[in-house]
C-alpha cells in the first residue's frame, strides 16, 4: 500500500479545519498509509526584511528536508507550480506506483510559503489555482484531492 506523508509548516487551530481534515484522513485509510506531519512556523516581525523571510524559509525547509523519507517521490504545493486535473494528479500518482514509488511526500509550507531550494527539489510542483489560498485551507484542499485521485485510480465513483 502506497505510504502518503503530508508535511505541513503550521499548526491547525480551527476546529472547522481539524474536522474536515480529520474526514479526509478517514477516507483515505482504504487508499493509503497516511501520515501527517506538522511543523512549526518560523515567527517573523509584522515587515520582516528579504533577509529575514529568506532564513525562517531556510530553517522550515531544513525542518522539512529532515522529515521526508529517502526514495519518497516529493509534491511541492505551490502557486508556481503545474496545475493538474484531478485526473491528472491520479495518472501522476499511479505512474509513479507503478514505476515502483511506494512513498510520496507532500510540502505545504506556512503563511510565507516554501523555500525556493526546496520547490526546487521537488519531482512535481503542483498549484491548485491561480488563486491564494490560507495554508491551512490548502491541506484540507490537499487531502480532498489525494482521496480523490487515489479514488479514481482505483476506479471508484467519488469523482464525477
Amino acid at each position: 500500500m502506497l505510504s502518503v506523508r503530508l508535511i505541513c509548516v503550521g499548526k491547525l487551530k480551527e476546529r472547522f479545519y481539524r474536522e474536515a481534515c480529520a474526514e479526509y484522513e478517514k477516507r483515505l485509510k482504504g487508499y493509503c498509509r497516511l501520515e501527517v506531519i506538522e511543523l512549526t512556523e518560523q515567527r517573523l516581525p509584522e515587515r520582516p526584511s528579504q533577509a529575514q523571510l529568506a532564513a525562517a524559509l531556510q530553517k522550515e525547509a531544513d525542518a522539512v528536508r529532515a522529515k521526508i523519507p529517502a526514495g519518497s517521490a516529493v509534491i511541492a504545493m505551490c502557486i508556481e507550480g503545474r496545475p493538474l486535473s484531478s485526473e491528472q494528479l491520479a495518472d501522476t500518482l499511479g505512474g509513479w506506483m507503478n514505476s515502483g514509488t511506494s512513498h510520496i511526500s507532500v510540502l505545504i509550507g506556512g503563511s510565507c510559503g516554501l523555500d525556493e531550494a526546496l520547490k526546487r527539489s521537488a519531482q512535481l510542483r503542483l498549484s491548485m489555482s491561480p488563486m491564494t489560498f490560507p495554508h491551512h485551507l490548502a491541506r484540507v484542499m490537499v487531502l480532498e484531492q489525494l482521496y480523490r485521485a487515489l479514488n479514481i485510480a482505483a476506479g471508484g465513483k467519488y469523482h464525477k
